[in-house]
């Protein structure tokens, strides 16, 4: 090749003194950083926060409160008719306390329902309306599971009682209940009638209902079992002062301790609505001095509120199929 035909030299030449003799090609600016935009949604839903375990546990005491309040304002309507109709503010007829306390039942039932509605349809499950030996297949694991429940039972009945003894012994209590003189048992055959349904079958159902139902599965969303059932137990004791002596409100919390015991260990709310009817039936028997009906009327309560609460168990799964409600969510 001829002197000055040689081929352009591509390499970069030697820096003088330390530095290139032309600058080095810039290096591209990097890429900015990708900025992740956030989910719109960080929490979705999810299944088991549907139904019972959805209950928020404030929403036991907006329960009561509501259930109580609409009670209140119940009360002072019926009341002023009352009033205009001739009868006394101070000494309100009998009728008239039937229907105060049926409307306080059906007032905190109406506000359980209310609320547990916020967390999707409320199905039997969620308020406890299935049987103890619910999902079982085998007859010996369900007769199994019913003998539990009832040896649950009885045993806490007995409990009950021996705390009560002890309490009344330790206090020297000679009180009696005046409630079923309240709302005239002791009028015409009516009266007795509708005291004795009211006292041994829908205050059972409608209380066990709202406070093992829906107040203690609330709260136990909060701290689990203990303190759910000693503040459900406490308030249980508390909202019968008036209607029972104030001298027995700690044995009634107790009570309504062991009812959410109960309710807790079988899985069924069926097992408390029973020895809260049967407990309520010992109970106006022996204030009003009967005998031989008492264990007539035991079973009577007993079958009576269970025949209901199955049968709102039926209602409950209707609508929750459905979708009736005002918050009805689609099913999970």
């Amino acid at each position: 090749m001829p002197p000055g035909d040689e081929p352009p030299d591509d390499r970069s030449p030697e820096p003088a003194n330390g530095r290139a003799l032309w600058p080095a090609p810039e290096t591209p600016p990097p890429e900015p950083a990708r900025t992740e935009l956030p989910d719109p949604d960080p929490r979705p839903p999810r299944p088991d926060d549907r139904g019972r375990a959805g209950w928020r546990p404030w929403t036991a005491w907006t329960a009561i409160l509501l259930g109580f309040g609409a009670t209140i304002v119940g009360g002072i309507v019926v009341s002023v008719i009352a009033a205009a109709a001739g009868g006394s503010l101070e000494d309100p007829a009998p009728g008239v306390n039937i229907g105060l306390t049926l409307l306080q039942n059906m007032a905190l039932v109406g506000a359980a329902l209310f609320f547990a509605q916020m967390a999707g349809r409320p199905t039997a499950r969620d308020f406890g309306l299935i049987s103890p030996a619910d999902g079982m297949a085998q007859r010996r694991d369900r007769l199994r599971a019913i003998r539990r429940a009832v040896g649950l039972l009885i045993g806490l009945w007995i409990g009950f009682y021996a705390v009560s003894a002890i309490w009344t012994a330790a206090l020297s209590l000679n009180e009696t209940q005046m409630l079923p003189e309240e709302l005239g048992i002791e009028g015409s055959s009516i009266n007795l009638a509708l005291v004795v349904v009211l006292i041994t079958v829908v205050a059972p159902l409608g209380e066990e209902l709202f406070f093992r139902g829906y107040f203690f599965g609330a709260l136990r969303n909060w701290r689990g079992f203990w303190p759910a059932a000693i503040v459900t137990g406490l308030v249980f004791g508390a909202i019968h002062i008036g209607s029972s002596p104030i001298g027995f409100t700690v044995p009634l919390a107790f009570f309504g301790f062991a009812l959410c015991l109960l309710y807790e260990r079988t899985g069924s709310l069926y097992p408390s609505i029973a020895l809260h009817a049967l407990n309520n039936a010992v109970a106006l028997g022996v204030s009003q001095k009967w005998s031989w009906e008492i264990p007539l009327l035991m079973v009577g309560a007993a079958v009576a509120s269970l025949l209901l609460a199955r049968a709102l168990a039926h209602a409950l799964q209707t609508y929750a199929r459905k979708g009736i409600g005002p918050f009805a969510h689609p099913a999970a």
